[in-house]
């Protein structure tokens, strides 16, 4: 069974790069968030987006697999770019270890770049200052139009925790593991159900640290289940214990993990939240690649008994996005179709970079091509 994964892994990793070297030509000097008329958009002019660094993670993931230098040249060019943002006090948010372990990480992984290193570091001090002792979380977004969010936290900050694990690995100073593992804890008590299903955002009192209550953010509703939120704590969850060991994070992971896939349609295919109304056909690929991915982390650790479980449900979300999913038009820029951003917009069921980005790693871990960046 596991054989035959490897060889479909590796058929499809190979379909990503004949189409990449052909979108990566035509997007030099862009950062795509969405695909119009089958050709990216570019966000350099709105350079603090928290999407830019999935673009570069996936040139850098290219680069590693098969080595043609304009995967690499236009990562770097994206990694200066962010050097905007990263000296943009608003434009910094929760979202750093998305843009930098990306790009910086990855390049310093690579090449020991000592201008990445700098950046990195300098992008993990400003994450731990979003630290709120009382409440020991990470605060969210900053706060625009008159709304005082200080107390927000999301559970999508779950997967920006290693570029504080990283600082701490990289530097030998604590602080910043003991900062990750902090919210990571918050993280799995206010934010994971007891049957594993999540919230989006919870709000704390700043002062205090005290529990207002939950929000549903993205999602359909406060108690409902956004599953690109799923896909966050599955993975994130993976995430903190692969670097501190700590069992709890990873049964955490694993609650989140059975929720998610008992959810799953016989379709496959992921809604935009598991609680929509049954007659809306609105998707999030987006959601079921980074779960997939969390899963196959998952796999990593449990036991032999366990791992068909994760296994079987990450190749059923990719197959499902392989075949059902997937353009392989190397006239279009994007791979996958399909993803929604929030339950509540009027626009759904279109491609999104992280949706490429997730699709890739998956498909790389199973190949054995992945870079981790995480």
């Amino acid at each position: 069974m596991y054989g035959n994964d490897h060889e479909w892994a590796n058929q499809t990793a190979d379909k990503i790069y004949e189409k990449m070297k052909m979108s990566a030509r035509r997007s030099e000097n862009k950062i795509p968030y969405l695909t119009v008329n089958g050709i990216f958009d570019d966000c350099s002019d709105n350079i603090s987006w928290w999407t830019n660094g999935f673009y570069g993670g996936q040139l850098w993931q290219l680069y590693s697999a098969y080595g043609d230098e304009i995967f690499r040249s236009s990562a770097e060019d994206i990694e200066n770019k962010l050097d905007k943002s990263l000296m943009d006090y608003m434009g910094m948010d929760h979202d750093s270890g998305f843009k930098w372990l990306l790009t910086s990480a990855a390049n310093y992984k690579l090449t020991k770049n000592p201008e990445s290193k700098n950046r990195v570091l300098l992008a993990a001090a400003n994450l731990a200052g979003r630290f709120n002792p009382a409440g020991k979380f990470i605060r969210a977004w900053n706060s625009w139009g008159g709304e005082r969010n200080e107390g927000w936290a999301i559970i999508d900050c779950m997967m920006n925790l290693p570029l504080l694990y990283r600082a701490s690995e990289e530097t030998g100073d604590p602080r910043f593991s003991q900062i990750a593992r902090a919210h990571a804890d918050t993280a799995a008590k206010a934010f994971v159900r007891e049957n594993g299903s999540v919230n989006h955002i919870v709000r704390f009192d700043p002062d205090t640290g005290e529990v207002i209550g939950a929000m549903g953010g993205q999602g359909k509703e406060a108690g409902s289940s956004w599953t690109r939120g799923q896909g966050w704590a599955i993975y994130g969850f993976a995430l903190s214990f692969r670097h501190t060991g700590d069992e709890k994070y990873l049964e955490t992971a694993k609650r989140s993990a059975r929720y998610f896939a008992s959810c799953i349609p016989e379709s496959g295919l992921i809604p935009v939240d598991f609680c929509q109304d049954k007659e809306l056909d609105w998707e999030d690929s987006t959601a079921a690649a980074i779960a997939a991915c969390g899963m196959l982390e998952i796999e990593k650790y449990v036991t032999e008994t366990e791992k068909s479980f994760y296994h079987e449900t990450a190749m059923k979300l990719l197959k499902t996005l392989e075949e059902k999913r997937c353009n392989w038009d190397l006239n279009t820029d994007n791979i996958l179709e399909n993803g929604s951003v929030a339950y509540h917009d009027e626009k759904h069921n279109f491609p999104i970079i992280y949706g490429d980005y997730f699709f890739t790693e998956a498909v790389f871990k199973l190949c054995g091509k992945e870079l981790f960046m995480w």
